[in-house]
């Protein structure tokens, strides 16, 4: 009997802790983040909104919600100014901290949404792949052999065939002209080699330009390739030196930072980056893939904006509790294992638009 007087005791006062919590009124922060917290004519809605009520009426929580920036709420739950954040925080070691974290209820990742080319864009982009040196190197080189071609054929064809290739400069012209539509299999049929030396050269000319010209369209192919990849917004590494954005205080903006990104534009919210992003005031915008997806598919004002197919820094979600307030984190989040665990949860996220990882 001795031995489970401690274990009623603890039972009891976990109840009384409880029943005090459940009797005072919580302040529950939040802002702004669909499909997970939507706002619209006064009217709340969303993921977390739905779990929260359902958390909040099964234990019998009375709450008052508090809405503030993200920041702003971030810093309000670490000085205990908020009770619980019903946003979807991202688990860090640095936040745990300074703040509880209940059990996660959803798991994700980054991804990077871009505005879209132009065609003026796309256009001179791929006209910018004939200056590439590969293509300049290859064009060079076939003026080259033409000239070669050409002057060994004058060379043999000039006096015995003269009304063809013609004496002096006017003569050389003949000779690459010849080669030019040789090469290019044109066959005008204006000039023509008579002489065996001409003919011999002619075949060299076809066999060799055979070779050459299989050679220079993989190069062309390769410098439009080679500029796509250098003008392309596909490439993670390459939004190091660029100007990108994302929302101030969250995971996204602590991912940036230890991955050295240079120029990073902090916005308030989602809305903003992605209206500069689609103003092309910045190249990039990093953020959680649903927030982003949910975000451009709802505004018809980001019809220019889509998010590239990355995935990285993979977060789970979770309400955030304040600090030593284990006892209600335990009680919420013993709650949220057994609603996602149910049919209803899977229900809810498909409406959304949502998949688990």
């Amino acid at each position: 009997m001795s031995r489970l007087l401690p274990l009623v005791l603890i039972l009891l006062s976990f109840q009384q802790h409880f029943s005090q919590v459940s009797a005072d009124t919580l302040r529950v922060g939040f802002t702004k983040a669909p499909p997970f917290i939507i706002q619209e004519d006064g009217l709340l809605e969303g993921i977390n909104i739905w779990l929260w009520k359902q958390v909040a009426d099964d234990l019998n929580l009375n709450y008052e919600l508090v809405q503030l920036d993200f920041a702003d709420m971030l810093d309000s739950l670490k000085q205990g100014k908020l009770d619980v954040s019903i946003n979807p925080l991202t688990i860090t070691g640095e936040r745990s901290k300074e703040m509880e974290f209940t059990h996660s209820f959803f798991a994700s990742h980054s991804t990077i949404a871009v505005a879209q080319k132009s065609s003026l864009q796309r256009v001179k982009h791929f006209f910018g792949a004939f200056f590439h040196i590969n293509f300049l190197r290859g064009f060079l080189l076939l003026l080259i052999m033409l000239l070669f071609f050409g002057l060994i054929t004058w060379l043999a064809e000039h006096k015995g065939n003269p009304e063809h290739f013609r004496p002096g400069w006017r003569g050389i012209w003949d000779g690459l002209w010849w080669s030019m539509v040789t090469l290019s299999t044109v066959g005008y049929g204006d000039k023509a080699p008579k002489t065996r030396m001409g003919k011999i050269a002619a075949l060299g000319l076809m066999f060799s330009g055979l070779l050459f010209v299989s050679g220079l369209t993989a190069s062309i192919a390769s410098s439009l390739t080679v500029n796509q990849l250098a003008n392309s917004t596909e490439d993670f590494s390459s939004f190091k030196k660029r100007r990108v954005g994302t929302v101030k205080r969250s995971e996204a903006d602590a991912f940036l930072k230890s991955h050295f990104f240079r120029d990073v534009s902090l916005y308030k919210g989602v809305l903003p980056g992605l209206q500069d992003l689609s103003d092309h005031k910045i190249d990039g915008f990093i953020y959680d893939e649903p927030i982003l997806q949910y975000r451009i598919r709802k505004d018809s004002s980001l019809n220019k904006v889509e998010l590239l197919p990355m995935k990285f820094d993979v977060q789970f979600y979770a309400f955030g509790i304040k600090k030593d307030s284990v006892l209600l984190e335990q009680a919420i989040s013993q709650r949220i294992l057994e609603i996602i665990e149910t049919q209803e949860w899977e229900v809810v996220l498909s409406e959304f638009g949502l998949t688990e990882l």
